[in-house]
């Protein structure tokens, strides 16, 4: 896994994080939220729990990715603690949905925001109904739907997967660029409702009548959780680079610290600044709670310039996510022959390119086909999984390893590692019992969890019918 040159330093480390995290989760999913618990405080609660809990995972992972930082992020750490039969189905998972959905599903988002100034081509009705795939399990997609917005997102991913393979330090300044850009925006968002006179600290307080109680708010709760978490996903990106990092024991602590804090404060005001501007009734009935918010101190300007802090943001976070999530792709090839192109390093560039590419196919695949819509909804579901394997990973190196040098040791060990684990498996439990009561009772055609757990697990044949005779 050697070859690349250390080239990121603490300010592009901590732009990876900040850039990886603010997508378009914090504008897309309060609306929701707010309807699943009907209450504002609990729903400024949510985002600092969830904050909270990717805090402790981002600590554990801290001290995994300072003893091994090397490029490849947690399937480096997972060969170490499970083998490599689990980190491979870890980096098939992370290829197959992960990673390329992830990708796509932030792209598709900016473009969408992109056609509200410029109005992109699309076919007729018909044209886009002519063409029609029925895949079991996921439904019927159509992939001529908004060829327009399909065509500028596919165009984004290969974009900055270009520039990601002509330099690290492009894609590096870049982010760094992207995150500053987003910062000030969502200052002035932030301090332009605050500032408006069309807003009440009354609404903060006030309570839907709707709001569940007794175990349905648990699970209200539990659901509500599930949207933050997708909207702290990315805090890991950094991992994936670490073999790229500059002094990485000292800066990767650093960067997952103040980057995963600025998001946790950055996300409680502005949800804060959404409670102010409107009542949670409305929050819950909003199409798009940001836009809504933003226009009761900001007036007809409000959308537009929410348009472009959605176009900032996930373009900052697709950029994130193309740079680091090829490094996993990257890191299986050594133990692939299907993959062995992928850990080829770009002789001029130093760069990984055919990982990078072979990224950037699927993505688009995805994007066409439709149906990383769907892939998208089991998404926080395998990654919590892996994110508890390695927090669980953690303990198990202690007695493992126990003479290897940690550089960073998890504070207040064992208990953050055990309070992560015990909260990832009582999500994921509450998830499967969830999504499997909402197909039984039909308002789900797929269960998304299991589904997932099903790609997952094609991993494994994968690895047997593909493996190197000698694994590097």
């Amino acid at each position: 896994m050697s070859g690349f040159q250390r080239t990121l330093g603490l300010k592009a480390t901590i732009a990876i994080v900040i850039g990886g995290v603010i997508g378009s989760g914090i504008f897309m999913k309060p609306a929701l939220m707010a309807s699943q618990l009907g209450s504002p405080l609990l729903l400024l609660s949510v985002w600092l729990v969830a904050g909270l809990v990717s805090m402790f995972g981002a600590l554990s992972n801290c001290e995994l990715a300072t003893m091994f930082p090397e490029t490849g992020g947690p399937y480096v750490f997972f060969k170490k603690i499970y083998g490599n039969v689990f980190a491979f189905t870890y980096a098939w998972a992370a290829f197959a949905v992960i990673n390329t959905a992830g990708n796509a599903s932030i792209a598709y988002v900016c473009s969408q925001y992109t056609n509200y100034f410029v109005e992109l081509p699309r076919f007729s009705a018909e044209t886009e109904h002519l063409l029609q795939l029925n895949i079991p399990a996921v439904g019927i997609i159509f992939p001529l739907e908004n060829i327009g917005i399909k065509c500028l997102t596919v165009s984004l991913v290969w974009i900055l997967s270009w520039i990601n393979i002509r330099s690290v330090s492009y894609g590096a300044g870049l982010q760094n660029v992207l995150t500053l850009m987003k910062a000030i925006a969502i200052l002035l968002l932030i301090g332009g409702i605050f500032s408006g006179s069309g807003g009440s600290f009354q609404n903060v307080i006030t309570s839907s009548d709707a709001m569940p109680s007794g175990w349905a708010l648990i699970g209200s709760y539990m659901a509500a959780i599930s949207g933050a978490f997708w909207a702290y996903d990315g805090w890991n990106n950094i991992t994936f680079v670490a073999g790229e990092i500059k002094d990485p024991q000292k800066n990767i602590p650093k960067a997952l610290f103040s980057g995963l804090f600025f998001c946790i404060l950055v996300y409680a005001f502005i949800n804060l600044a959404y409670c102010y501007a409107l009542p949670i009734n409305k929050m819950a009935a909003s199409s798009f709670v940001a836009s809504d918010a933003a226009s009761v101190s900001l007036g007809t300007i409000g959308a537009g310039f929410i348009a472009l802090l959605v176009i900032l943001s996930t373009l900052g976070a697709a950029n994130s996510n193309v740079l680091a999530t090829a490094r996993t792709t990257f890191a299986m090839g050594a133990d692939s022959k299907w993959f062995s192109a992928t850990e080829k390093i770009h002789p001029k560039f130093n760069t990984p390119s055919n990982a990078l590419i072979f990224n950037g196919v699927w993505s688009s695949i995805l994007i066409f086909s439709g149906s990383f819509d769907v892939l998208t909804d089991m998404l926080v579901f395998v990654t919590w999984f892996f994110y508890g394997m390695s927090s669980l990973g953690v303990i198990i190196l202690r007695f493992k390893m126990k003479d290897v040098e940690r550089p960073y040791k998890v504070w207040l060990y064992p208990f953050i590692p055990i309070i992560f684990i015990a909260f990832v498996f009582f999500f994921l439990c509450t998830t499967v019992y969830t999504d499997v009561n909402n197909y039984n009772n039909g308002s789900s055609l797929i269960i998304n969890s299991v589904l997932g757990i099903l790609i997952t697990l094609i991993g494994i044949p994968v690895y047997y019918f593909s493996r190197n005779k000698i694994s590097k």
